[in-house]
């Protein structure tokens, strides 16, 4: 597998963002290893926050969360997935498939980290990948953060914006990663923060991995990833540990799961689901401080 390495000095001065990056290698599924990128910050001896991404963003989209979060004593760990960040990035579309960032999601977190306890925040294509993880590895998890994400199966049609932003990617000659970001956020983004996000794609042919995800979301019944989805489901339709949907109030693509979630999920039942005002898809960016507030105490408030 040919895999593209960002140079470091494409990190340098980001804004707010002072932790180092760790790195483990994982195996990339054709016989080779890629290095694979998470910020680990926070009391070692804490409770650990798995604070997971999505498409196209990178720990980077966590800095206010984790401020909040190391301050409260929590052990932040986030990665960045295969294709983005400071992780290496597959050259061929190919070379990405929902199942494969599953496995390399679970082998940093549970064979390099060996995490337990664990507390799961997934946005995006983070619950779609850690709402998996969950499913398949429960022991390893205490409790469930889940902010404008779902577990699709292809038995229901994607929203039309997500559509909008599938066709937009598929289409784009030249993909502006902090253009998608800034689109996802109601408060406007920072042009620090928008350069950041530009940074692990200085050349086209790295962004395989965000051009690919979209086309990764099961959108039919019989996808790929459609029959892990649906038994995925099964298990959290039986899970009761701590389930806290926090959604903002200004996401038309994943609004509509929050009540689904909150539904069918027994370990969301009888907890106070707030909802982030003022907010994008991408609320780390619009209202990273208070989520950090809302998980630390949702931590707190619910001990393992």
């Amino acid at each position: 597998m040919e895999a593209y390495r960002t140079p470091d000095d494409r990190f340098a001065d980001l804004p707010d963002f002072p932790w180092p990056p760790s790195y483990a290698e994982v195996a990339d599924g054709d016989g080779g290893t890629l290095r694979m990128a998470y910020v680990d910050a926070g009391p070692a001896d804490g409770p650990v926050a798995l604070l997971l991404h999505g498409e196209p963003s990178w720990s980077f989209l966590y800095r206010h969360v984790m401020r909040v979060l190391t301050e409260a004593g929590i052990r932040c760990v986030a990665p960045d997935l295969i294709g983005f960040g400071r992780s290496d990035k597959p050259l061929g579309p190919g070379d990405h498939s929902y199942a494969r960032h599953v496995e390399w999601t679970r082998s940093l977190a549970f064979e390099h980290l060996d995490l337990h306890g664990v507390t799961l925040v997934g946005q995006d294509w983070g619950g779609l990948l850690g709402l998996r993880l969950v499913a398949e590895h429960p022991d390893r998890f205490a409790r469930v953060v889940a902010a404008n994400t779902g577990l699709p199966t292809g038995d229901f049609d994607m929203p039309a914006v997500w559509w909008l932003f599938h066709d937009t990617v598929a289409r784009a000659r030249t993909l502006e990663i902090g253009r998608l970001v800034a689109a996802g956020c109601v408060r406007g983004l920072a042009d620090g923060a928008r350069a950041a996000y530009d940074a692990p794609f200085p050349v086209e042919e790295s962004k395989a991995g965000p051009r690919a995800m979209p086309e990764l979301v099961p959108t039919r019944p019989d996808d790929p990833a459609s029959e892990a989805n649906r038994a995925a489901w099964a298990l959290l339709e039986e899970w009761d540990r701590p389930f806290l949907v926090a959604f903002s109030d200004s996401d038309p693509i994943t609004g509509a799961m929050a009540p689904i979630l909150e539904r069918h999920v027994p370990g969301a039942h009888d907890l106070d689901h707030p909802t982030i005002a003022n907010a994008g898809h991408f609320l780390q960016e619009d209202a990273g401080e208070e989520l950090g507030r809302t998980i630390a105490a949702f931590m707190a408030a619910t001990p393992g």
